[in-house]
């Protein structure tokens, strides 16, 4: 097939009936000339292009579909052919699909199997390659595994026969298996043994001595797999890991663990990277993982191996505690330089053993930023607060007199460690008040907490160093501090009544802050309603988010359910069905679920959340709270909330819900699911769970098994 014959048909094409990533397909004739021209720039730039607007980030479009035909053409004309190969194989294998039925590409591309499956037999091993993936990835069993096999029985590229391998176990599992079998040996490459002890994996086979020994050798993969030409799946330690903790028995469970412990105590560091990044694939998946302390301690065996050991053993945090010792010496290096190695490891520490930690960080503070922040969070006391430490509240000390020294996110953190202390930090309020000058909303809410048990002449003191900070800050934190200390709020409504008239950011903390004063904000309600977003106005997340704060503060203050749940209804309709709404619709389903009975008429809109797994939760709770007659009962409202588990909803929201809905309300099918969740090994992960996943896990097991304990 020559180029001009690819191309027919082009000019003719409808392609203004359909669309790509960014908007009408109108602009593919131009890039598909330009893909299958002689300009090799130009050629460069369309496939780049084609890549971003059919198959953008994995989402393909109508306009995918509708180019098919001519990539095939054009890959089987020989021009580019291994390149759009991988781009077909993407459109085919892709699940996110946009304003296309389900299996569109797919179809579309084994439409086009009179001109793929000769790519087979291509001359070049690389099209050979590609072409099985991307025949693999259109599901076309009848007519592409027979293809398959018969190349795979005559391909003598190691590569290529493990991309054929890849490829039918995508089709048939099993019969891949069993052709794996014969080319575990060490007699084979070791591209090839990979993709024997993955083709096992994926067709669910028992894991034997053989394959354990077989992966250990081939490692480490990186190499094996480096510029791939289409091999089907992932293929990695982490990988291998990953599909053997997913069966969920003990067998296989010990298979991984095994696996590990030996790819950690290899003597090759490239072997020990890798059994590093698959650890931390076991930790996130396996709440067994902290057997893993001893190897992953044996692997520290340099500065460099400490280093990237410490980020997974601070994951682990006290389980760890074993392996700290081996962290000490590189995380108190160099305490009075700056040293971003010996700050990573002593930020891992100070999760490991705060008392190992705190005078390491003490003698390095003002160097240590990641350490600090671990320590005392970023815009937030920690929780729990670290560990009070003398020596480290005097380095505090010593920073805070000299405020010139310290930036504004030190400072936050600095004074978030001293809140979490408490009163036994007071002796630090001279210098916080020092600092204060400099940094008024970093540290305002500080000099409150510090102040809060001295004497009646200190707190008076801190109380006119916060008034002289409201006059120079404006920050809601530094009013807000003022009234924790002294319970007088003028000064903070003045500011709430200010910033209701700004953007709809300030619009919404202003409401937040208004509703925690409760009936003390009451002059507030006539800003508060005026602020509240026009009915007939565009909405926009930005100020739905406002309207959700604004109706819950005019419920706290004076129990104004009719404009509250009026603001919560339009904030739910035009969120329900909008999936940049999620969060927002979540906040909305808690306010209503804070209101209670009477928001009972949002009850239609509560219920349209629960057709999505991240919103179910806080819906669940919510329908709870509010309690009308006829809808679902407490039992299928627990049901939706089990199920929502894994399935994007947070964790911890799961338990509010469980809580809100009441030990009764299970089933003993959903109570044996909760024992399960609680005592199982997998961990349960959720959004925003990837930097403390370990800790949030160890905390959600405990609120289950309270959950459990509870009366049927």
């Amino acid at each position: 097939m020559d180029l001009e014959h690819a191309l027919a048909g082009l000019d003719g094409h409808p392609w203004q009936d359909s669309s790509h990533a960014y908007g009408g397909a109108e602009d593919l004739p131009a890039l598909l000339r330009d893909l299958a021209g002689a300009d090799e720039g130009a050629s460069d730039e369309a496939l780049e292009e084609l890549y971003g607007s059919l198959l953008h980030q994995g989402t393909v479009y109508t306009a995918s579909a509708e180019a098919v035909p001519f990539l095939v053409r054009i890959a089987a004309a020989g021009h580019r052919t291994a390149d759009l190969l991988a781009l077909l194989a993407g459109m085919a294998g892709s699940t996110d699909e946009h304003g296309v039925a389900p299996g569109a590409l797919r179809s579309a591309v084994a439409g086009q199997l009179p001109l793929l499956l000769p790519l087979l037999g291509a001359p070049a091993a690389e099209v050979r390659g590609r072409a099985a993936w991307a025949l693999s990835s259109t599901g076309a069993t009848g007519p592409v595994l027979p293809a398959l096999r018969t190349r795979w029985a005559r391909e003598t590229d190691p590569r290529t026969r493990a991309e054929l391998l890849a490829a039918m176990s995508r089709l048939d599992a099993r019969s891949a298996a069993a052709a794996a079998g014969p080319v575990l040996g060490p007699a084979h490459p070791a591209e090839l043994r990979l993709a024997a002890v993955f083709a096992a994996l994926h067709a669910g086979v028992d894991w034997t001595h053989e394959h354990h020994t077989t992966l250990l050798a081939v490692l480490p993969t990186a190499p094996l797999v480096a510029g791939s030409r289409g091999l089907t799946g992932r293929q990695s330690l982490a990988d291998a890991v990953e599909v053997l903790l997913g069966r969920g028995d003990e067998a296989h469970r010990e298979a991984a663990f095994a696996l590990l412990d030996a790819a950690l105590r290899d003597p090759r560091a490239d072997v020990r990277a890798e059994a590093v990044r698959a650890a931390a694939r076991a930790c996130a998946l396996s709440r067994s993982a902290a057997r893993l302390v001893p190897a992953l301690a044996a692997a520290a065996v340099d500065d460099a191996a400490v280093a990237a050991v410490a980020p997974l053993l601070g994951l682990l945090g006290a389980a760890a505690e074993p392996a700290a010792p081996v962290l000490a010496a590189l995380a108190g290096r160099h305490p009075e330089e700056e040293d971003d190695l010996a700050d990573r490891v002593l930020a891992a520490l100070v999760r490991i053993d705060p008392g190992l930690a705190a005078p390491l960080l003490a003698r390095a503070l003002g160097h240590r930023p990641r350490a600090l922040g671990a320590a005392a969070g970023l815009l937030s006391a920690p929780d729990p607060a670290f560990p009070y430490d003398p020596a480290l509240l005097d380095a505090v000390r010593r920073r805070f007199a000299r405020p010139e020294s310290v930036d504004g996110r030190e400072a936050w953190q600095l004074a978030n460690l001293l809140a979490g202390w408490g009163p036994r930090a007071a002796g630090a309020l001279p210098e916080v008040m020092t600092a204060l000058r400099r940094h008024q909303r970093q540290t305002a809410p500080a000099v409150a907490a510090l102040a809060a048990r001295l004497p009646p002449a200190e707190r008076a003191r801190a109380a006119g160093a916060l008034r002289t900070a409201a006059a120079q800050d404006e920050a809601l934190s530094v009013a807000g501090a003022l009234y924790e200390l002294t319970g007088d709020a003028e000064v903070l409504l003045e500011r709430i009544a200010r910033q209701l008239a700004g953007d709809h950011h300030e619009v919404m903390r202003a409401a937040e802050a208004a509703g925690g004063l409760g009936p003390l904000a009451s002059p507030l309600v006539p800003l508060l309603r005026a602020a509240l977003s026009d009915p007939g106005a565009a909405p926009v997340l930005p100020a739905l988010d406002a309207d959700r704060a604004l109706a819950e503060a005019l419920w706290h203050i004076g129990g104004d359910a009719v404009t509250a749940v009026a603001a919560l209804d339009r904030v739910l309709a035009h969120c329900a069905a909008e999936p940049w709404g999620c969060w927002s619709a979540i906040r909305a389903a808690r306010a209503a679920a804070a209101i209670g009975p009477a928001a009972r008429s949002l009850a239609p809109r509560l219920e349209a959340l629960l057709g999505e797994p991240e919103r179910v939760p806080a819906a669940a709770r919510a329908l709870a709270a509010v309690a009308r007659p006829g809808t679902p009962a407490r039992s299928t409202l627990a049901g939706a909330v089990l199920d929502s588990v894994g399935r994007g909803a947070d964790p911890l929201e799961v338990c509010d819900a469980l809580e809100a809905l009441g030990g009764a309300a299970l089933t003993p099918a959903q109570r044996d699911r909760l024992a399960v969740l609680a005592e199982g090994d997998a961990r349960v992960a959720g959004p925003g769970m990837e930097q403390r996943g370990v800790q949030d896990d160890e905390r959600l097991r405990a609120r289950l098994r309270t959950l459990l304990a509870a009366p049927a």
